[in-house]
C-alpha cells in the first residue's frame, strides 16, 4: 500500500539494534504496512521520552516520518507493555521466540494483517495462559499456514493414502505425515505418534479455544514440540536462536511461579 509522508500505526516491537551514540533502529511489525525498520533517535538518552515506548514486546501507537533510506520515529505511546511476559523468565522466554519466529518468517514490507494479530493474541495469551509452550505451538502452525507451508497431516505427503490409525513418520523435508510403507523411503523423518498427529491436526484447524482446552502431558508436547521445530529449521533453514533459551530454562530447571506450566 502507499505510505503517506508521516502516518500513524499500530505496532509491535520484534528487535531493536544500537545506531550513532544515543539512537536506535527498531524493527516493528505492523498491521497495514508490515515489518519495517525505523529509526529512533536519542532513544538512549536518559531523559528519552520515547525509550519506554519502543521496548522490545510492546504494543505501541508510534508516529513516523518518511527518510531517505529509513523512516523515523517522531512519536510513540505504549498501548500494553506486558509487563507480566518481563517479570517471569518462562514467560519471557517465549514471548522472545515469538517475536523471532514473526521476524524469521516476515520479509520487510510484506504486510499481513493475520500475522500482527496472531502475533499480538500470542503476547496476550502467553501473559495469562497457565500452559505457555501450547501458546507457541498454536503461533508456528498458524504462522506455517499463513506463509504458505502447512504441513501436510491429512494423508500421507509421498503416496497420498489414507493415514492408518497407529503410529506414523513426520519428515520436515518431506513437508508432513508419512504412512508406516513409505517412511523407510525419505531421510530424517522421526516416529510420529497417533496422540501427536490429532493435536497437530487440532492446532492446524482448531481454535485456540478448543485447543487449550486439550490437555497434553510433558511427554506429548515435547513429542509435538520436536516435530514443530524441525519442519521450522527446515522451512526457515536456519533455527531460531530463542529456542535455546527456553532449552536452557529447562534444563537449569528454574522456579515456576504457580499456575505457569511449560
Amino acid at each position: 500500500m502507499t505510505t503517506p509522508r508521516i502516518y500513524k500505526t499500530e505496532a509491535i516491537v520484534l528487535r531493536q539494534r544500537k545506531l550513532g551514540e544515543a539512537g536506535k533502529i527498531v524493527t516493528l511489525y505492523t498491521p497495514n504496512y508490515g515489518k519495517l525498520d525505523a529509526v529512533a533517535k536519542g532513544v538512549r538518552r536518559p531523559k528519552s521520552r520515547l525509550a519506554g515506548h519502543l521496548e522490545v514486546l510492546t504494543h505501541t501507537m508510534v508516529m513516523l516520518a518518511q527518510g531517505r533510506n529509513l523512516d523515523v520515529v517522531s512519536q510513540a505511546q505504549a498501548m500494553e507493555s506486558f509487563a507480566s511476559l518481563r517479570a517471569d523468565l518462562h514467560r519471557l522466554s517465549r514471548a522472545l521466540y515469538a517475536v523471532e519466529l514473526v521476524d524469521r518468517f516476515s520479509p520487510e514490507g510484506a504486510e499481513s494483517y493475520h500475522v500482527f494479530q496472531l502475533l499480538l493474541a500470542t503476547l496476550r495469551r502467553l501473559a495469562a495462559a497457565r500452559n505457555v509452550d501450547t501458546v507457541l505451538r498454536y503461533l508456528e502452525m498458524g504462522l506455517l499456514s499463513l506463509a504458505g507451508f502447512q504441513p501436510q497431516l491429512a494423508h500421507c505427503v509421498r503416496c497420498e493414502r489414507s493415514l492408518p490409525a497407529a503410529p506414523n513418520h513426520f519428515g520436515p523435508a518431506a513437508g508432513g505425515v508419512l504412512c508406516p510403507s513409505c517412511e523407510p523411503k525419505v531421510a530424517g523423518s522421526r516416529p510420529l505418534s497417533l496422540n501427536a498427529l490429532k493435536v497437530m491436526r487440532l492446532l492446524q484447524s482448531g481454535s485456540f479455544g478448543e485447543v487449550s482446552r486439550v490437555r497434553i502431558d510433558p511427554g506429548l508436547g515435547q513429542e509435538i514440540e520436536m516435530h514443530l521445530r524441525a519442519y521450522l529449521v527446515h522451512v526457515l533453514e536456519r533455527d531460531v536462536r530463542s529456542a535455546a533459551f527456553i532449552d536452557r530454562l529447562r534444563r537449569e530447571d528454574f522456579w515456576q511461579p504457580a499456575g505457569v506450566s511449560s
